[in-house]
């Protein structure tokens, strides 16, 4: 342990090349005692760190859940659209859930054979790369303090030369990296303008970065961090290449984007495989050093957990938000409507691509409206929806964090229309859930209409994929089935897996096919022209709300 912790202050003080080396050295030193370690153990933990809930699953063989822990995620608003996270009160509660998810299963620290750490994605931090202390809180991906200087970069003059330069760039050449640089559009979930929005504003971030003492990190990044007492500084592909401060391509950070806007790439961290031995838990935080064997972004675990391996397999994720991710193979998407590339996986010489579309306002509508006392419990949702034949005319525009693609209005306010003195609980709530699924259908014609691989089947998973009344209108609209697992909460079994897979707990990935279990499969039911006049008068909503905070700003 002393060989490693050495390592990883060598790692945590200078430079990137120490930082690989000391990685590859930590691999072979720690991988023996992984192996010496799964032989007598018999569970895997799973975390999942989303932007709601914490949550632990333990594991058997059989992928069957032996306990669970889980705690709120405490989220901090302090001023209008801002949301933030304490570091410190995360780290807290990521330890918490951990030993009573053990608890609960009734076993010993000491019978786990590794950790698998999902985690939700853009969420990011600065710290002191000598103190380990945060120099702010956790900036949210549904943080909007930078909407104005999004709106002022995507209009600027170097964005419209950017465009065009690549424009020509790629007319010449045919690649598709210069396809992609002309027509990048920021948005406010993407990191860049969110970490230069902390340039500018928290002067001791500057001055670290100047003092070559700044770390930045993502949930992920700073958990492994903890976890290690600071001796491992490390990020996954499929978390780096959420940022949007990593370049798909080329498997790096981003140069163009570094010198764009002067942010030195060497505040980033080492880029390591998906399902990988990152490090060993110290024995002080759960009495035994227990190995982290894979870092993974929430809905490429998710992906990974619906088994979601081949080309064309999506899955949809419905929990904060909506999430909508088709397995594009080897192939980066490159995308003119706003689909995201992302690296799902990266496992030794395996290296697998995702295409996505979100909607961020899902699972926290059902919240807010539970916290007017629309409802009681969100079981009851569904049974409201059904018990009327439609809205009432009424519409909801689910956009407390602006809206995604295929839209693209960070400043689109949430809104109710057509409300009337008959309107009820029950047409409100119905309203929502219709909003839900309208969303998930634009998502899923954006997927269809731009990626060039023909479709698989649909998987969903999520708190949301609970929703009967959800699934079966969004079965409907796109007139496809719908496959919801036992477990809907997939990220902590995706992670489970990628943490399996590194350690030999599960051989390979036609193991992981068998255990996955079906719950129910949703079939559509009603023609998509049976909802025209409901999609057409919502449709028409969201243009009413578009624009809204930049007109009364």
């Amino acid at each position: 342990m002393q060989a490693v912790r050495a390592a990883g202050e060598a790692r945590a003080r200078g430079a990137t090349g120490m930082r690989l080396g000391a990685a590859e050295a930590l691999e072979g030193d720690v991988a023996a005692a992984a192996v010496s370690m799964a032989a007598p153990a018999k569970y895997l933990l799973g975390v999942d760190v989303g932007s709601t809930v914490i949550r632990c699953h333990v594991y058997d063989r059989a992928a069957s859940v032996k306990g669970v822990g889980a705690k709120q995620v405490e989220v901090l608003h302090p001023q209008p659209g801002w949301v933030e996270l304490d570091p410190e009160n995360l780290w807290t509660q990521f330890v918490d859930v951990v030993k009573e998810a053990v608890q609960a299963a009734g076993i010993k620290m000491n019978q786990i054979s590794a950790l698998g750490l999902a985690t939700h994605r853009a969420t990011f931090l600065t710290w002191n790369r000598e103190t380990g202390k945060p120099f702010h809180n956790f900036i949210s991906w549904q943080d909007r303090r930078a909407a104005d200087l999004v709106k002022s970069w995507n209009r600027s003059f170097l964005m419209k030369a950017v465009h065009g330069f690549s424009s020509l760039l790629h007319f010449f050449t045919r690649i598709e990296l210069f396809s992609v640089a002309s027509t990048l559009t920021f948005t406010t979930q993407h990191i860049s303008l969110r970490l230069a929005w902390v340039l500018q504003h928290i002067p001791e971030v500057e001055q670290a970065i100047k003092d070559d003492n700044c770390c930045f990190g993502t949930v992920d990044t700073w958990l492994l961090y903890k976890l290690t007492k600071g001796a491992v500084y490390a990020t996954d592909y499929s978390n780096a290449s959420s940022t949007a401060f990593f370049d798909p391509f080329k498997l790096q950070w981003s140069v163009v984007l570094g010198k764009l806007f002067s942010i030195p790439i060497s505040i980033f961290p080492p880029v390591m495989d998906t399902s990988h031995v990152f490090g060993l838990v110290d024995a002080e935080i759960f009495g035994e050093p227990i190995t982290v064997t894979a870092l993974v972004a929430d809905q490429q675990a998710a992906m990974f957990g619906e088994c979601c391996f081949n080309p064309g397999d999506v899955k949809v994720t419905m929990g904060t938000g909506s999430f909508w991710d088709i397995n594009t193979g080897s192939r980066v998407h490159v995308s003119r409507t706003g689909l995201y590339p992302l690296v799902g996986w990266k496992i030794g010489k395996e290296l697998t691509y995702l295409a996505e579309g979100n909607a961020s306002d899902t699972g926290n509508t059902i919240k807010w409206a539970q916290d007017l006392d629309l409802f009681t419990n969100a079981e009851e949702t569904s049974s409201m929806a059904y018990s009327l034949v439609n809205s009432g005319g009424v519409c909801f525009v689910p956009s407390f964090s602006g809206l995604q693609i295929p839209v693209n209005d960070p400043c689109a306010c949430s809104s109710f229309m057509g409300i009337t003195s008959s309107t009820t609980k029950s047409h409100l709530v119905r309203a929502m859930l219709e909003s839900i699924a309208f969303r998930n259908k634009q998502l899923y014609e954006t997927i269809t209409r731009e990626v060039d691989v023909p479709t698989t089947y649909i998987r969903a998973d999520g708190g949301v994929s609970k929703n009967s009344f959800v699934m079966q209108m969004t079965s409907d609209l796109i007139g496809k089935m719908i496959d919801k697992p036992v477990i809907t909460d997939m990220s902590c079994l995706g992670a489970a897996f990628l943490a399996g897979l590194a350690i030999g707990f599960w051989s390979d990935k036609e193991e992981l096919k068998k255990l996955r279990q079906i719950d129910v499969v949703f079939k559509p039911q009603k023609g998509p022209k049976e909802y025209e006049l409901a999609m057409s008068n919502w449709t028409k909503a969201v243009q009413r709300s578009l624009h809204w905070y930049s007109q009364i700003a």
